[in-house]
C-alpha cells in the first residue's frame, strides 16, 4: 500500500468526466473506487479503448519516466482517484507500482492477441467477461450479472463499429448466451460465453 505521504490529493469524478488529456505528465494516479477508461482516437476520430482501470490499479505511469501522455483517461462510473507524487515514492512504493506495470503489460498482451487473433464474436464474449468484475456490473436477484454498456462502448473496446457489434450481440442473444436491452447486457450463460471467448 502506498504511503500517505506520497498522496497529493484524492478527487471524485462523475461518469463521463475526462480526468487526463494527452500531454505533459507529472503525477501518478490510482483508482480508489469506480472505473476509469483509458482510450485514444484513431485517424478517423473513432474512440478506441486501450484498457479499463479498476480499484487498486494505476494509470499515468508515464510520469515515472518523464514521458508525455498519449491517451485520455475518463471516469466511466462515479470514481475516486488518488493523485500520487512519484518524487515522494519509497522503494517499497516503486516495487508495488512496478508489479502493477508487469500485470498491466500481461493484460495488454492478452488484449492484443484477442484483437488480432480472434473473431469479433470471441472478442465481444471476452470483453463482457472482463467487464463483469467492474463497477459497470451488478448482480441480479437471479444470480446473473448485468453489465451497463452500450454497443458503441463495446465497439470501442473490441476494435469494431457499432453496427457490426449490434449484429453479433443479436446473435449471442438468439443463442441464449446473453440478453440485451438499451445500454445493458445480461450474462445468461457465462460458461458458454467463456467457451466462445476461447474460440
Amino acid at each position: 500500500m502506498l504511503l500517505e505521504k506520497t498522496f497529493v490529493d484524492t478527487i471524485t469524478y462523475r461518469p463521463g468526466v475526462v480526468i487526463l488529456y494527452p500531454g505533459k505528465s507529472d503525477m501518478l494516479y490510482r483508482v480508489s473506487s469506480g472505473l476509469v477508461r483509458i482510450h485514444t482516437m484513431d485517424d478517423d476520430g473513432n474512440g478506441l479503448t486501450l484498457r479499463y482501470v479498476k480499484p487498486g490499479q494505476y494509470f499515468g505511469e508515464e510520469a515515472l519516466a518523464g514521458l508525455d501522455r498519449q491517451y485520455f483517461a475518463e471516469a466511466v462510473t462515479d470514481s475516486t482517484v488518488d493523485v500520487i507524487n512519484p518524487a515522494l515514492m519509497s522503494n517499497e512504493d516503486n516495487l508495488e507500482v512496478t508489479t502493477h506495470l508487469v500485470r498491466t503489460l500481461e493484460r495488454a498482451y492478452e488484449s492484443i492477441y484477442r484483437l488480432v487473433g480472434k473473431r469479433l464474436r470471441a472478442r465481444i464474449a471476452g470483453e463482457l467477461l472482463e467487464l463483469k468484475d467492474t463497477a459497470l456490473a451488478s448482480q441480479l436477484d437471479s444470480g446473473e450479472t448485468m453489465i451497463y454498456a452500450t454497443h458503441d462502448e463495446l465497439a470501442a473496446a473490441v476494435g469494431s463499429v457499432r453496427e457490426t457489434v449490434t449484429k453479433v450481440v443479436g446473435e449471442l442473444s438468439r443463442d441464449g448466451v446473453i440478453s440485451a436491452g438499451y445500454g445493458k447486457i445480461t450474462l445468461r450463460d457465462e460458461t458458454a460465453l467463456a467457451r466462445i471467448a476461447a474460440e
